[in-house]
């Protein structure tokens, strides 16, 4: 937790946020120079161009343009501007709106008002039926990357979403202790900045050294978690460390201890040398390797050779020469064998029963054991050399036949005394080539080759693991996962996407018992006891496994002990390990809700939370952890949430990892306020890469940003991010998507900026009890609010499937593809002729402003700082106080009487139209298209024509036309001359006239295209129709269907033919559009 506790650290801190607003005011300092020589510069060009209109037709109209031109070069440019805004007041607004959306101007401020106003804060008291998200913790080690970014964009706008759909909504922080990560990086400190190991200093001076550091890094964590908009829940902020947690975990501990399910053993564990510590299952990731290879390994300088099957020969007992040959990928084990084994059946070597080998380093005697379990007689030379204390097959052979187990290791990865004086001390890959000298010295060494295996690395260090014999606390797991499987199988716990309930399953059928102790100093501490008593034979530490005494605390220990060793002497010594860092993780919806406490307020609201979102790379790490240990220890035996939602991982544009070695992590920061180049190399430079991977991420980051990565803001980048959600699995980050996005949200700035004018400053909205009635509307102001009625239905429906990505597009498409390029070009007649109904027109404007301030309610969980900021610009109703934020609105419900088919039909055919002669004019007119022509309708029936006379005022306008004509056939004996044509659909054509000559071959191209595709349709659809059997098998309405396909496409084939006529006979141009 980061908790600022003295005045120093506040006042810290405020002069951190100062920094930031400096930097934020010259920002907005340099965006507002920018911004007066960008309209200085438009002023400019529009005068020209003014100038050019005057001169052609010295119109009045283009004198009264250049009167309000030149007045706009008299606006006061302070006007567009925000004034400072004291940080954590609500933001204040310019007078005027930017001409141009800039995303740091515009998501400066709010966040500190949500967080000071309480406006995350959810309430353990409230009636509000409960929606409850714990946030995945970051690491304390490291800053977020775009991965973290997506986490974020996510959870945030399901939980925004819930909280304005009337749910008490709480999305809870905290970081993650990151046992590993966080010692390793304190102790890399520690010998840069003062020479020192960890074994320097004692426990609590180590800790001390971790708690200072993590006190110093921590908040940059949660002031990125704040810059992406994250609406948490401050005031319940914790982290695995604290006093909380800690209680929570000794209980976990104790519990299950007494139950007889964490018990301790000596058995074969990986072992990271590198920390000198035990790593579980699911920290080895395995790298396959082909052949022979050099890679880096942590602590050598050199790089280690890997890939290499070596043979050597150990020398038979009884000294005639005999030898037998076997073969390892891994010589500096061989001063830890204990036996060879061979195939019983092996013929070759039945004379071998029952004798021994000698070892060559050691004198050891190596017996020759018959297994068939292990041996392939066919593989390599037939006999196989046993390692029981550094392999994990050979391991199980050794408890078969009673070998011996030998530790050749000390825990840094050096060989010990068990591996004889010539090696002792020596680093194991040191050893290895020492070995092979010594095998070519004594004559053993029989050659090596390449070998294709899989190298087990530790998740965290890149190390390589190493087997190794040591006494590790467990956890038994198969009673927890049978119960984790049945609450999958009742779908009591549902999965999204639904394909990794196959995964689940898969995983936790073959599930092992949890190495849970870590041989590290930075984390919980295990609370077990070890009792030295006065009478031990054995006195090294641990040798009794009935010794130990696990308890709450030491005084209780004590307690214990003195009770279960009554009468005898005892010393008590606590274990020095810890837990493994997800043991705490596995109980973290319990422990931030006040477990083992089940009577707190929080518990009893919020638990069991609603769902857990995460990455589907940690769903065996964290997430099967949490389900065993939340139906475990809650005394209700519940799930700790219903829901599973995995989200995909990213790449980099290409489809690579990101990763630190390969130097392509984003980060969200670089994203969001823009970094050049030279930036981004230079932090690359800062890196940890070696000098070969840094010249290669160097010229991939030249290649992908070559211009550096532009300013995109918070909103475009959580929109890009979650729009990507539809790939379960992965997705490839492309930054022109995001840049895309950043575009659209200027494209909404303006959309709305033009709403606010064309509103005026006199207008009063509807008041929220007024019941809008779209049939007393213009068609359009019908047709908008019934596809917002529709979008609104669907975009409910996919977040309630968490279809976040459908959810987002289908919001996008409204507001782009039907607000902006329909709806506030179809209402422009109503303000711009004064002649216009003044019902007409304020019609217009309720129906403008219920579709923006519905518009940015719908937006608002997906893009938290733009709808805020332009939502908040919006008139208020008058005669009632709104909500101080959009983020605490209602989400928008469909509205019964907003919705009208008939409205959306005809609107399809006027859409439809206005393509139509769209194409027309950019096929004729070229760079002239916004010259106004006339057009003419042809309908074919008195339906279509009253749908296109009806909507004449939407057509002309979508279309630029001066005129249109509707025309009906039969009445009509011929096509205008002079225009050009294009089928809307069988009922309707549209013809576009214009005064110059028409491109006489590119229209015949077009009449050959069109029947070349149609000829295609009837070719096909007649080939069905004279199939054998078609008369007495098809069904009959699909036999009248196709009769009528076929009809509609002879009548187009005929109306072409007419058209290429009409167009030849106008031109005296005797082409067939046929030939």
């Amino acid at each position: 937790m980061c908790e600022i506790t003295d005045e120093k650290k506040r006042k810290k801190d405020e002069k951190a946020r100062e920094k930031e607003l400096r930097k934020l005011k010259a920002l907005e300092r340099a965006e507002k120079r920018e911004e007066v020589k960008k309209l200085k510069a438009l002023e400019k060009a529009k005068l020209e161009e003014l100038k050019a209109e005057q001169e052609e037709d010295g119109t009045s109209a283009s004198q009264e343009k250049s009167h309000k031109r030149d007045g706009a070069s008299e606006e006061n440019h302070e006007d567009f501007v925000d004034p400072e805004t004291p940080l954590g007041e609500r933001k204040s607004l310019s007078s005027q709106m930017s001409k141009q959306y800039s995303p740091a101007a515009v998501e400066k401020s709010w966040y500190a008002w949500w967080e000071k106003g309480d406006l995350f804060k959810a309430d353990a008291k409230s009636s509000k039926p409960p929606f409850t998200i714990v946030l995945p913790p970051p690491n304390v080690t490291g800053v977020l990357h775009i991965g973290h970014a997506l986490t974020v964009a996510i959870e945030d706008t399901l939980i925004r979403w819930k909280r304005m759909s009337g749910y008490n909504a709480l999305w809870i922080p905290g970081m993650d202790h990151a046992g590993i990560a966080t010692q390793s990086v304190v102790e890399k400190k520690l010998a840069r900045d003062k020479g020192l190991t960890r074994q320097d200093l004692t426990r609590e001076e180590f800790l001390n050294e971790v708690w200072k550091w993590k006190d110093e890094h921590a908040c940059t964590i949660l002031t990125q978690l704040r810059r992406l908009g994250a609406s948490l829940d401050w005031s319940r902020e914790c982290f695995t460390m604290d006093e909380q947690t800690s209680k929570a975990v000794t209980e976990t501990f104790v519990r299950l201890f007494k139950e007889g399910l964490i018990y301790r053993d000596i058995r074969l564990v990986h072992w990271d040398c590198h920390l000198k510590t035990a790593v579980s299952d699911d920290e080895v990731v395995y790298e396959d390797i082909k052949e022979k290879t050099l890679r880096n390994v942590p602590g050598y300088e050199k790089q280690v050779e890997f890939g290499l099957l070596t043979s050597f020969a150990y020398p038979l007992e009884g000294g005639l020469g005999e030898e037998v040959v076997v073969a390892t990928t891994r010589v500096e084990t061989m001063l830890g064998d204990t036996g060879i084994a061979i195939h019983p059946d092996d013929a070759r070597y039945k004379h071998l029963h029952g004798r021994f080998a000698v070892h060559p380093f050691n004198g050891r005697r190596l017996p020759i054991i018959c297994d068939g379990t292990l041996v392939d007689p066919d593989f390599g030379t037939g006999c196989v050399k046993i390692t029981p204390a550094h392999d994990h097959n050979d391991c199980e052979l050794g408890k078969r036949h009673n070998l011996e187990f030998i530790n050749i290791f000390t825990d840094d990865g050096k060989i010990n005394t068990n591996g004889g004086p010539d090696f002792t001390g020596m680093p194991r890959f040191a050893a290895r080539e020492a070995l092979v000298e010594a095998l070519k010295k004594q004559g053993m060494y029989r050659g090596a080759e390449n070998k294709e295996m899989r190298l087990g690395l530790c998740q965290r260090t890149g190390d390589v693991i190493e087997p190794m014999i040591k006494p590790q606390w467990y956890l038994n797991c198969r009673m927890m996962a049978k119960e984790a499987l049945n609450v999958a199988e009742s779908k009591k716990l549902e999965f999204i996407p639904k394909q990794y309930s196959a995964e689940w399953t898969r995983w936790l059928e073959n599930i092992r018992d949890w190495c849970i102790s870590r041989q590290l100093v930075w984390g919980h501490r295990i609370p077990a006891w070890y009792a030295s008593l006065e009478e031990d034979e054995r006195r090294e530490f641990g040798a009794y496994n009935d010794h130990w005494i696990v308890a709450r605390n030491e005084e209780e220990a004590w307690n214990q002990a003195a009770e279960k060793f009554g009468g005898k002497k005892f010393e008590l010594t606590r274990d020095e390990d810890v837990l493994d860092t997800w043991f705490s993780s596995g109980i973290y919806p319990l422990s931030v809700l006040g477990w083992p406490d089940e009577t707190t307020d929080d518990f009893k609201a919020f638990y069991p939370t609603s769902i857990i979102e995460t990455g589907h790379d940690i769903l065996f790490f964290w997430v099967a952890r949490m389900v065993m240990m939340g139906i475990k220890l809650s005394s209700g035996g519940e799930v700790p949430f219903s829901k599973v939602y995995l989200h995909p991982m990213v790449r980099d544009s290409h489809g690579r990892k990101m990763s630190k070695s390969r130097g392509n992590v984003i980060d969200p920061i670089d994203v969001i306020e823009g970094a050049t180049l030279d930036a981004l190399i230079e932090r690359l430079k800062n890196g940890n890469l070696d000098e070969k991977e840094l010249e290669t991420a160097i010229e991939e980051l030249e290649e992908d940003f070559k211009n550096g990565i532009p300013e995109c803001g918070v909103d475009a980048l959580r929109f890009a991010l979650v729009s990507y959600t539809a790939q379960s699995d992965k997705f490839n980050l492309n930054i022109l998507r995001v840049v895309g996005y950043r575009q659209w949200c200027n494209k909404l700035w303006n959309a709305v900026r033009f709403a606010l004018i064309r509103l005026g400053d006199g207008y009063a909205p509807p008041p929220p009890t007024m019941v809008l009635s779209p049939e007393t509307m213009p068609f359009s102001c019908q047709w908008i609010l019934s596809e917002l009625n529709k979008t609104i239905s669907k975009t409910v429906e996919s977040l309630d499937a968490f279809d976040l990505s459908e959810a987002a597009n289908t919001v996008y498409a409204w507001w782009q593809y039907q607000f902006c390029d329909v709806f506030i070009e179809a209402i422009k007649p109503y303000f711009a002729n004064a002649a216009a109904a003044a019902s007409e027109r304020a019609h217009a404007q309720d129906a403008l402003w219920v579709s923006l301030e519905t518009g940015l309610r719908l937006l608002h969980p997906f893009m938290p700082f733009v709808t805020e900021e332009l939502w908040q610009r919006l008139p208020s109703p008058m005669g009632c106080e709104r909500k101080a934020s959009i983020m605490i609105c209602d989400y928008p419900s469909p509205i019964e009487n907003w919705s009208n088919e008939k409205v959306e039909k005809e609107m399809e055919t006027v859409l439809a139209t206005v393509k139509c002669l769209r194409a027309l004019r950019a096929a004729l007119l070229g760079k002239q298209k916004n010259e106004r022509l006339p057009a003419f309708a042809l309908c074919e029936d008195n339906v279509t024509s009253e749908i296109v006379k009806s909507h004449e005022l939407e057509i002309r306008t979508l279309s630029n036309l001066s005129s249109l004509e509707v025309l009906l056939k039969g009445e009509h004996a011929a096509a205008p001359a002079g225009s050009a044509v294009e089928t809307v659909n069988e009922n309707l054509k549209v013809y576009l006239k214009v005064d110059r000559a028409i491109n006489t071959e590119a229209e015949q191209e077009k009449f050959r295209n069109k029947i070349a595709g149609l000829e295609k349709q009837k070719n096909k659809l007649q080939k069905i129709m004279s199939a054998s059997g078609y008369q007495d098998k098809v069904p009959a309405h699909i036999k009248e269907d196709n009769a009528a396909k076929l009809t509609k496409i002879l009548q187009e084939f005929d109306f072409l033919d007419k058209e290429s006529g009409r167009l030849l006979a106008e031109t005296g141009n005797q082409q067939d559009c046929r030939a």
